[in-house]
């Protein structure tokens, strides 16, 4: 058996591709499904903000994508939103403010369902949870998951509109997060009466570290494909790239 650690990847088909919004712009970004098995759900991940360094490689999301299509049959979709580069390429347009990237959210889910991937679920880290809070209530996936939400943007009506469907989302606030403590992140999410949210101690908004790498992880598939929960800590070596 090997150890997971920070750099390892695991089996995968991984697929370079490109969504296709509907202000004519292509936003490039790849797709890593299981190498065998059942598809048990499907992330759709939303970085966290271009200008201050987020991009589809943002640590938490390669880590998930090299790591849970092998784990837990689940399917990992990354992106660059409009203006972002990373070495998989630059999306096209420009940084929108949260606003225009509304299309840049739609296009992956529909990215998603044209593709047939089942068990649709946003994951937001940071700027990704405000997109997924203002863009994402009335799209075709079945919830949401909040990495280090800051509620710089979004607004109590777009938690209300979370809230009028039902859905589930789940929140992981830091202990020590730069924008918003647990304690606040209570108050501020009352309008979104179905939030389940989990402090996490000791951790900060970046989660920096192996230990809050697999936190995280262990946190998503617990509530997108539980029967797969909780990871392992070690794979056979066959099973590693």
């Amino acid at each position: 058996m090997e150890e997971l650690r920070s750099m390892t990847v695991l089996a995968a088909d991984r697929e370079d591709i490109e969504l296709r919004t509907e202000d004519g712009l292509t936003l490039v970004g790849e797709l890593a499904l299981p190498a065998e098995g059942p598809i048990t759900a499907t992330l759709i991940t939303l970085h966290p903000l271009p200008t201050h360094g987020g991009f589809m490689d943002s640590h938490v999301y390669r880590k998930a994508a090299w790591r849970l299509p092998a784990l837990a049959g689940v399917a990992v979709l990354r992106f660059n939103t409009r203006g972002t580069s990373s070495p998989r390429g630059t999306s096209d347009g420009e940084f929108g403010e949260g606003v225009t990237e509304a299309a840049d959210v739609r296009a992956a889910v529909d990215f998603a369902v044209s593709r047939g991937l089942p068990h649709r679920w946003l994951v937001g880290w940071s700027f990704g949870t405000e997109l997924t809070l203002m863009h994402g209530s009335g799209l075709d996936v079945e919830g949401a998951i909040l990495l280090s939400p800051p509620l710089h943007r979004a607004t109590e009506d777009d938690m209300r509109a979370w809230a009028a469907t039902g859905k589930p989302v789940t929140a992981l606030v830091p202990e020590h997060d730069d924008f918003l403590q647990p304690a606040e992140a209570r108050e501020r999410f009352a309008p979104l009466t179905q939030l389940e949210l989990i402090d996490v101690p000791e951790a900060k908004h970046l989660w920096v570290g192996e230990r809050f790498v697999r936190i995280v992880l262990d946190a998503i598939v617990a509530r997108v494909a539980p029967e797969r929960a909780p990871l392992p800590d070690a794979v056979p070596a066959s099973m590693v790239e």
